[in-house]
Formats: C-alpha cells, sequence, structure tokens
C-alpha cells in the first residue's frame, strides 16, 4: 500500500511554485489576506453541508494558506513552518498540563487570563459580533465575572429586553432617512449581548444557533413562497394575515 504523502512534502510543493509560478511568486502576507478569509468560510460551508469530500478538499485549500504563509515568512528570514509546528505543539501541551506536565486539569481560559493584562488583548477586531461578544464573555469568565447559573443570565435578558420596551413605550423610532434611534440602538444592543451570555451559559455558541435559525426560516419562507404560487397568492401584496396563516400551515406539515 502506497504511502500517503505528508506535511513534508506540501512543504516543497509550496516551495516550488514560490520558484516557478509566476503568481505565487508575486504573493505577500498582505496580498493573500482576502484568501484565507474566503477558504476558512468554504470550510465552514463545507461542515455545514455535511459534504465529507468537498471537506477534505477544502481543508487541502486551508492547508495551502497555512503553508504559503509559512513559506512567505522563512524566505523573509522570519520563521518556517518548522517553527509554526514548533509552536503549535509547545502550546498545546502547555494548555493540557494535565496530560503532558503532570499537572493538574486547568481552565483554559483561566490559564490564558494570566498571560493577559486585559480580556480584550489578542481578539481580532474584524471577528463577527456574535462571536466576538462570545468570546469577551468567555474571557470575563475566565477572571471570575459570570453569573453562577444560567438563571442569572435568563434574568438579564428579561431585564434589557423591558428596557427596550421602555424606549419603544417613550415613542423610539428611526427617523425618516432610517438612522435608528441611539438610545433604542444602545437598548437592543445590551439586550443581545445578553442573549449571547445566556446561550454561553446554556452551552449553546450564538453564531451556531443563529446560523440554523436562519437556515430554517429561509426554507420555511420558501415553502410559504411555493404554496403561494400554487394557489395564486402574491407575497407581495397578501399581507401579514395570509402568510401568517401559510406559516402555521407548513409548521404544522413539520
Amino acid at each position: 500500500m502506497q504511502e500517503k504523502p505528508g506535511l513534508e512534502e506540501t512543504v516543497e510543493l509550496m516551495k516550488d511554485l514560490r520558484r516557478r509560478c509566476e503568481w505565487d511568486a508575486a504573493q505577500t502576507h498582505e496580498s493573500l489576506r482576502p484568501y484565507l478569509l474566503e477558504e476558512a468560510y468554504e470550510v465552514d460551508d463545507a461542515i455545514r453541508s455535511g459534504n465529507d469530500p468537498l471537506l477534505r478538499e477544502e481543508l487541502g485549500d486551508l492547508l495551502l494558506q497555512v503553508l504559503f504563509h509559512s513559506v512567505v515568512a522563512e524566505e523573509r528570514g522570519a520563521f518556517d513552518f518548522g517553527d509554526v509546528a514548533e509552536g503549535f505543539l509547545r502550546k498545546m501541551k502547555s494548555r493540557h498540563p494535565h496530560l503532558y506536565e503532570g499537572g493538574e486539569r486547568q481552565s483554559w481560559e483561566g490559564m490564558k487570563a494570566r498571560k493577559r493584562d486585559s480580556i480584550v488583548d489578542g481578539l481580532p477586531a474584524d471577528l463577527p459580533a456574535l462571536h466576538r461578544a462570545f468570546r469577551l464573555q468567555d474571557r470575563a469568565a475566565g477572571v471570575g465575572f459570570d453569573w453562577p447559573d444560567a438563571a442569572g443570565a435568563a434574568e438579564k435578558v428579561d431585564e434589557e429586553l423591558a428596557e427596550v420596551r421602555q424606549e419603544v413605550a417613550r415613542g423610539a423610532a428611526p427617523s425618516r432617512y432610517g438612522v435608528p434611534d441611539p438610545r433604542l440602538e444602545e437598548e437592543l444592543g445590551d439586550l443581545l449581548f445578553a442573549v449571547v451570555n445566556l446561550c454561553r451559559k446554556l452551552g449553546v455558541h450564538p453564531s451556531l444557533a443563529l446560523d440554523k435559525a436562519n437556515v430554517k426560516f429561509g426554507s420555511r419562507f420558501q415553502e410559504i413562497e411555493r404554496l403561494a404560487r400554487e394557489r395564486g397568492i402574491d407575497v407581495r401584496t397578501a399581507g401579514l394575515e395570509t402568510l401568517d396563516a401559510l406559516w402555521e400551515e407548513i409548521k404544522q406539515r413539520r
């Protein structure tokens, strides 16, 4: 049975491409940034679809980005892929002292918190807002700023929702040009942040939960549109009562 290629061969191929392919040779860390983000999203899509062959392919494309940046860095004399691998091994072992160093099991966030001056240190500025909120709360919990259970987080959601209702009651609304009322925007932000915290306390990642809710809503509304076409209903003019009745009908079928 033929042995499968290893990382050493992939690194050598990347170096060869840098020598002989004009496009590959021209790339820099900066020029590669959009591709890294795109490949990460394509891996995520493959996971969502449950398509293993596609996932294997997309992971290869993501690996290309790791190799690319490592070889570019080596050419600059900064570091090479071996340094990346060494750093990975050292970090993983240090974060699992009970498995590799004869120590006690420790909280991951607690260990990292001791190396930071602030909970915001090292969090990428461009993280999607839901994920950033989750990570901020997770880091705060790592230094002890956390509810003991989900009940406190749920009460906070109720409190923030009540404050949103108060703003609506006082007449808060977007301007005629669609600009949000600043106080209402702030209160809705607090409500979303509180919901993220409740998700975290219940062991649910808010980004994944919202993604599944988006998929479910999109699928159901497509069914509404299909049913409306069959019955000669124009969804653009049908009105809420008609559309809501179709929505309930679709829900009963599932």
